[in-house]
């Protein structure tokens, strides 16, 4: 059985149904909105995320340059000589120093998830008179797909025919355009030491990034260093995935502990993309809170209205012993229907309009619109919703709770 404060706020609300039917719809609107914009800024980051990861790994083992020092004579004051030489990069050699026990120390660690030793070599492609210049990525294939998802990015071949082809490579699909290459046909790669080296292409692949697509390559781990004239444990780098990327800053730090070599998680690597992230984060937060707090407003204007109409109608409530409490809950229960009823159409339209653009079709390396349904934002734009509802009822009620009636019956 409703009680009596539950029948006040139902009577005002029915006998004003185009004022309540329009704040309703002003709190729909915002929620789905602020849903939709949440969707998209987790969509738009996965997908931007996904296609980072697939060329650079969460955390990156190298070995620092060393530069060399100036030479300088500290004459204190006396007569000399001072010897200055220009600071350069020292000519030393970057591989790490046992690589298998340095792999195996990095797989054992509890966070990481993949670790592949690398060695990048500074190439040319070379077919008939064409010729590109480019970057040869040597890897053990498997390994590498494990940490960059390579075969999702395959359009021609298969990544296990690598393993079998000892001189096998597969290159980006603008190499292949540029230089008039099909599957099967060899190409001459020679290396910035001048190693040269027939070639037999076994995939092309498309990733993100056209600029990529037309330099960069896959080979065996072996081929790589024979390309750069160095021995089977030549390492230049250890790439390293773990199980929550976001943590690659703090976990850089106990990498370089374990390892003794400098660390760079792909954040220090990306710096401008992580910018852009948070902008955009930023940007479709304040647009989503702005349309809530508009939509909170239309309630607040509302519900202040009424109590500004209605004085005597609460003059007499009081008169009749309802207290300054019972007031508040008329006039929140009020916000509260028409918050829930917003919230529930808002939560419809938003699902509504996150299927709909999902299933559009963007084309390029994107394909379909980067959003899909996340419970999560869905869950946490209701109670923003309603929080924001109780708060715009609540301020114009508990002016109609300081409503003296004897004052107003003297007017």
């Amino acid at each position: 059985m409703r009680s009596v404060n539950t029948e006040i706020a139902l009577t005002h609300i029915l006998t004003r149904k185009r004022q309540t039917i329009v704040a309703s719809l002003g709190v729909s609107i915002g929620i789905a909105i602020y849903i939709c914009l949440n969707t998209l800024i987790i969509g738009t980051n996965r997908y931007s995320d996904n296609a980072i990861f697939k060329t650079t790994p969460h955390i990156r083992v190298y070995k620092e340059d060393d530069i060399s020092k100036p030479l300088s004579k500290d004459t204190s004051g006396k007569k000399g000589t001072i010897v200055i030489v220009n600071p350069k990069i020292a000519n030393i050699s970057k591989n790490l120093i046992n690589p298998g026990k340095l792999l195996h120390d990095i797989k054992n660690q509890p966070e990481v998830t993949a670790a592949a030793p690398m060695v990048t070599a500074n190439i040319f492609y070379n077919n008939g008179k064409s010729q590109l210049t480019g970057v040869g990525w040597g890897i053990n294939i498997i390994e590498g797909d494990a940490m960059f998802d390579i075969q999702s990015t395959m359009v021609v071949g298969d990544l296990r025919t690598l393993l079998n082809t000892p001189n096998g490579i597969i290159i980006g699909v603008g190499i292949a355009d540029k230089l008039n290459i099909k599957l099967n046909d060899n190409i001459s790669v020679i290396s910035s030491v001048g190693v040269i080296k027939l070639m037999k292409v076994v995939g092309f692949f498309k990733s993100s990034n056209a600029v990529t697509d037309k330099s960069k390559s896959y080979m065996n781990l072996a081929t790589a260093q024979q390309l750069l004239q160095e021995g089977p444990n030549y390492v230049t780098d250890i790439y390293v995935k773990i199980k929550d990327p976001e943590a690659a800053a703090q976990y850089a730090t106990v990498l370089s502990k374990l390892t003794g070599y400098t660390t760079e998680d792909w954040k220090a690597a990306n710096e401008l993309f992580v910018a852009g992230k948070k902008i955009r984060a930023v940007m479709f937060l304040f647009i989503s809170w702005a349309i809530l707090l508009v939509a909170a407003f239309g309630i607040y204007n509302i519900l202040n209205m009424t109590v500004s109409q209605k004085l005597n109608d609460i003059a007499i409530l009081k008169a009749n012993g309802f207290s300054g409490k019972d007031v508040v809950k008329i006039f929140v229960m009020e916000a509260m229907v028409m918050g829930i009823i917003g919230t529930c159409i808002g939560f419809l339209l938003s699902t509504i309009i996150v299927t709909l653009l999902s299933r559009i079709y963007i084309g390029a390396d994107i394909g379909y619109f980067p959003i899909q349904f996340e419970f999560s934002v869905s869950m946490t734009g209701v109670g923003v919703g309603l929080l924001v509802t109780f708060f715009a009822g609540y301020i114009p009620a508990h002016k109609a709770s300081k409503v003296d009636p004897v004052a107003i019956f003297r007017k």
